[in-house]
């Protein structure tokens, strides 16, 4: 707990306006992901596969949670990147008249629920010790099993991602030396 108190004293100079304005832009990032997602699913097919594992929100959520100034705004973020991301991919596939899955559409709806959890608890992957190290294996063998569950397999983009979000972890954590 040691490095929270850390950064909450290092990111106390960030005003509620700027804190507001980043969350603003991942908010539209996420909404902007979502239709430029489903229209590579539509005009694309490598690129519409590749961001259809879950393996890049993984990735992508990974990289928002410990890029955030604390485990707080860690679930905030990461919950409504998600939120507009599924949110305006859905929509948009509504307004194009593509053909999706409710059952998909449900399941990315309670995986979006479980994301503040999961950004909160992955934001501890800044620490040193045992625990950060249980929670990036964990991330990791998520990634794997979410892969396997839902695809019947680990494909080479699940581990180059898997190798990605284990490389900007260790990174991450380099840079908070206190």
């Amino acid at each position: 707990m040691k490095l929270q108190n850390k950064l909450q004293d290092s990111n106390k100079n960030i005003s509620f306006t700027k804190t507001l304005f980043y969350t603003g832009i991942i908010t539209c990032t996420g909404l902007l992901s979502g239709i430029a997602i489903k229209f590579l699913d539509i005009y694309t097919t490598n690129l519409g596969n590749i961001f259809s594992q879950m393996s890049v929100w993984i990735f992508l959520c990974t990289i928002l949670a410990i890029y955030s100034s604390t485990p707080k705004r860690a679930a905030i973020n990461v919950f409504l990147f998600c939120f507009g991301m599924v949110s305006t991919y859905y929509l948009t596939a509504k307004l194009t008249k593509s053909v999706y899955s409710s059952l998909f559409l449900y399941g990315w709806m309670i995986f979006n629920l479980f994301t503040p959890f999961m950004a909160f608890g992955t934001w501890y992957t800044l620490e040193k010790g045992i625990v950060s190290k249980l929670i990036i294996l964990c991330i990791i063998l998520i990634l794997f099993v979410t892969a396997y569950v839902l695809f019947d397999k680990i494909r080479i983009s699940d581990i180059v991602f898997a190798i990605l979000t284990y490389i900007v972890i260790i990174k991450r954590q380099k840079y908070y030396k206190f």
